[in-house]
């Protein structure tokens, strides 16, 4: 859901003369901007924990997130009903309220998220799922509490490459999600997400004052959402994969 927020992202650069990564970062509008952002999210996230609904609390904080951001959100076509599951590839820690913004589901999240500040708490409390990706038994217990939620209707958002990328290429893929809803039966719907901004992807290892600086700074942050066809669980399992896989990389103009 977020990227590691590593002491190495906030680096000032090193003995050797790199340029510090913090130097111009706290500009008043960055700083104006970011704390916008986060006293919506101060004050919408407590909820997680005793809605009813999650999703729906979710899906206007990220609602709220992207207003305070400037982020635009684009529609290449309208995205089709019918499907279960959302799939997307990934560029930013933004990607999951770009997505929920248009309808709520829930998702799976990193593992470090469980213990950030002020999302952390909340979203523990409200049930969300937490994987270690380097750490097979515990993907195969996530895997295992998704097919429970998803046997119950509770429509979801998958970014199977587990990280994010600039784009220019597709990660491989995590397929454990993907094989499990074919095997269930359930229609997948990709989507591709595109930015024209170089400040729009963030990579986890890349320092993060950088990025917000640019994020923050702009008057408009635009992504676009590129949906596929909806994907039937029929045929072959391996070429339905490849389908999938096709659409959420980068497409040639």
């Amino acid at each position: 859901m977020i990227q590691s927020l590593s002491e190495s992202t906030w680096a000032c650069g090193t003995a050797s003369g790199e340029p510090c990564v913090l130097k111009g970062t706290w500009h008043p509008r960055t700083l104006w901007t970011w704390g916008n952002a986060l006293g919506r999210t101060a004050l919408i996230l407590p909820r997680l924990g005793r809605a009813k609904d999650p999703a729906q609390v979710l899906s206007h904080w990220a609602r709220q997130l992207l207003r305070a951001l400037h982020v635009e959100v684009e529609l290449a076509t309208p995205i089709p009903d019918g499907a279960q599951i959302w799939v997307a590839n990934h560029l930013s820690w933004l990607d999951p309220a770009v997505l929920m913004a248009r309808r709520p589901m829930l998702t799976l999240a990193k593992a470090e998220v469980a213990g950030y500040p002020l999302l952390g708490r909340h979203a523990r409390r409200a049930g969300l799922q937490f994987v270690d990706r380097e750490a097979p038994l515990h993907r195969a217990v996530a895997l295992l509490e998704l097919v429970r939620q998803w046997r119950t209707g509770a429509p979801f958002l998958l970014f199977p490459e587990g990280t994010t990328t600039k784009g220019i290429g597709l990660a491989p893929l995590y397929e454990g999600g993907l094989r499990a809803a074919f095997r269930l039966g359930l229609p997948v719907l990709p989507l591709r997400l595109e930015s024209p901004h170089a400040h729009y992807p963030w990579i986890g290892e890349a320092a993060l004052p950088p990025h917000l600086h640019g994020l923050c700074r702009s008057e408009i942050t635009r992504v676009s959402i590129h949906p596929g066809a909806i994907m039937a669980p029929i045929g072959s399992e391996d070429a339905w994969l490849q389908r999938i896989r096709a659409h959420l990389g980068p497409h040639s103009n």
